[in-house]
C-alpha cells in the first residue's frame, strides 16, 4: 500500500490524514489546536503540525504530503528567513481601510478584470499596505512575503533559503498581486501596497509538481480549492468558522462588486469563490446566549415555524465580507412581546446564517454558474436544524456527505496526484451522502434582505 498524507492548517486547528494512495482509504489521522486570535506567530502552526503528524502516527510509510493552509495570511519573513511580526490572518479586519484606498487608487473594474478581485480586508495586499502604514520598520524588514500553507511547506523542507519558498495556484491567488490567467505576479501591485517590488514571492508551482522533503511535497493549495478536490466537485456550501460559498469554472470570474472572488482551483481551472465572515460560530454564539448546547440549539430551531414569527438575525457579529461591511455589527430585527422566544430566536439564528450564504449563491448564478443542487459541508452541516432549513433557504435540494476532513482529504489526493503521470488527480471512491429537499420559503429570504438592507443605508 503506497500512503499519502494530507493537511488542513485552519484558523482554529490543524488535521493530518494519511490515505491509500490508490483507492483513498483512511489509514490513520490527527490533529491539534491553535491559539485563537486575529494575528498569529507562524511557529504555532508548526508545533501543531508537528503533533498533529505525532498523533496521525508520523511520516512512516507516507510517500507524499501536501498542505492546505488558511488562505491570505501575511506572513513576512526577513533576508535571514526570521518572522518578522506575528502573520495577519483572513479574519483580520484592521486593513479594511487600506482595502478600500487600494480599490479606489486602481478602480474596482481594473482590479476584476486584472486580477480576478476587488481588495477586501481579508486579502494578502491590503495587510501588507497595512503593514506599509502603520509598521513601516516592519515593512522595510520584509524580504519576503509568503501565505500560511507556503510557509509550513518552506520549513518542512528544511531550508533558510527564501529562493525554497514555493506555493500553487489556488492559494496565490487569493494575495491580489498575483493573476492565474497568465500565472505571473503583479510586480506593480506589489509595490503600490507594499512600496516596493523587490520581495521575495513564493514560486508557483503547477497542479501536480512537487518539491524535495522528507517525503515528495505537493504544491499545498487553499483550504477551499483543496476543499473542492476533496468533496470531489459541484456546488459547494461549507459552514465553518467563515461560510464559503464556491463551485469549478473553466473562466475566471470577473465581478466588479468585489462578492464573487475569482480565485483559482487546485487542478489548473478556477473557483469562483463567494465569502462571509460568519457561519459556524452564529450557532455557537446563539447556543452561548440561549445557555443551551448545539444539539438543543437545533431541537428549538426545529420546533419554530419557518420565518421565526418575523423574528431576523442580521448574523454580522465579526463584521462582514459578503456584502463588504468590516465595521458592522449583528442584529435582531421583528422582535414582539409573543414571538420572543428561544425556539425563534434559534430559528432566526439557523436562517440567517444561511441567508447569508444564499447571497453568495445569487452572485455565483449571476456569474454563470449552474446552481440546480447544493453540497453542504464543515462544522455546521452536522446540525439537524442546519440540513432541514438549508433547502427551504436555498430553493434547491441540499445533499450532505459524511462528515470528513475535507480538506485535508483534498491536499492527500493532491499528494497522492504527485505520484502519477497522469492529467487529473486520481479518482477515489466518495462517501456516503444524504439528501433533504423542502419547499423553498422565499419570504424568509425576503425578510432578510430587508433587514440586511438597513445596514447597506447607513
Amino acid at each position: 500500500m503506497t500512503l499519502v498524507a494530507g493537511v488542513d492548517s485552519s484558523t482554529q486547528s490543524c488535521k493530518v490524514v494519511v490515505r491509500d494512495a490508490e483507492t483513498g482509504e483512511l489509514v490513520r489521522e490527527g490533529r491539534a489546536s491553535h491559539p485563537d486570535g486575529t494575528e498569529v506567530h507562524p511557529s504555532h502552526w508548526w508545533d501543531a503540525l508537528q503533533s498533529a503528524l505525532a498523533d496521525a502516527g508520523g511520516l512512516d510509510g507516507v510517500e507524499a504530503l501536501s498542505i492546505a493552509g488558511q488562505q491570505h495570511g501575511m506572513v513576512c519573513l526577513d533576508e535571514s528567513g526570521e518572522v518578522v511580526r506575528e502573520a495577519l490572518l483572513w479574519n483580520d479586519t484592521r486593513s479594511a481601510a487600506a482595502a478600500a484606498e487600494l480599490t479606489d487608487e486602481v478602480g474596482a473594474e481594473q482590479w476584476a478584470t486584472r486580477m480576478g478581485v476587488v481588495p477586501v480586508a481579508s486579502f494578502t495586499i491590503t495587510k501588507l499596505r497595512w503593514l506599509a502604514q502603520h509598521e513601516p520598520e516592519n515593512a522595510r524588514r520584509t524580504a519576503a512575503v509568503c501565505l500560511p500553507h507556503d510557509w509550513l511547506t518552506w520549513r518542512l523542507r528544511g531550508s533558510g533559503d527564501l529562493a525554497d519558498l514555493v506555493t500553487d495556484r489556488s492559494d496565490a491567488s487569493g494575495t491580489g498581486y498575483f493573476d492565474s490567467v497568465t500565472n505571473e505576479y503583479a510586480p506593480d501591485l506589489l509595490a503600490l501596497a507594499i512600496g516596493r517590488s523587490d520581495v521575495v514571492l513564493p514560486r508557483v508551482l503547477g497542479a501536480s509538481e512537487w518539491a524535495d522533503g522528507p517525503v515528495r511535497l505537493g504544491p499545498g493549495a487553499g483550504d477551499n480549492a483543496a476543499a473542492m478536490l476533496g468533496v470531489g466537485g459541484g456546488v459547494v456550501v461549507s459552514l465553518g468558522t467563515s461560510g464559503v460559498v464556491t463551485a469549478t469554472a473553466d473562466v475566471r470570474a470577473a465581478d466588479p462588486s468585489g462578492i464573487v472572488a475569482g480565485f483559482a482551483d487546485a487542478t489548473g481551472r478556477y473557483l469562483p469563490l463567494a465569502c462571509t465572515l460568519n457561519a459556524a460560530r452564529v450557532l455557537d454564539a446563539t447556543a452561548r446566549m440561549l445557555g443551551v448546547d448545539l444539539t438543543r440549539l437545533s431541537e428549538l430551531a426545529l420546533s419554530a415555524p419557518p420565518g421565526a414569527e418575523g423574528v431576523v438575525m442580521v448574523p454580522y457579529l465579526e463584521g462582514e465580507r459578503t456584502p463588504n461591511l468590516p465595521g458592522s455589527t449583528g442584529a435582531l430585527h421583528g422582535l414582539t412581546l409573543t414571538n420572543a422566544t428561544p425556539a425563534n430566536i434559534a430559528r432566526a439564528a439557523v436562517e440567517g446564517m444561511l441567508c447569508g450564504q444564499a447571497v453568495g449563491l445569487d452572485a455565483l448564478i449571476a456569474q454563470g454558474a449552474d446552481v440546480s443542487g447544493v453540497r453542504l459541508v464543515g462544522g455546521a452541516a452536522v446540525s439537524q436544524a442546519v440540513r432541514e432549513i438549508a433547502p427551504t433557504v436555498f430553493g434547491v435540494p441540499v445533499t450532505v456527505p459524511a462528515p470528513g476532513e475535507y480538506v485535508a482529504d483534498g491536499a492527500a489526493r493532491q499528494a497522492a496526484w504527485t505520484l502519477t503521470a497522469a492529467d487529473n488527480p486520481p479518482e477515489w471512491s466518495s462517501s456516503e451522502s444524504t439528501v433533504f429537499e423542502a419547499d423553498a420559503v422565499p419570504e424568509v429570504r425576503a425578510r432578510y434582505a430587508e433587514a440586511a438592507q438597513k445596514f447597506l443605508n447607513r
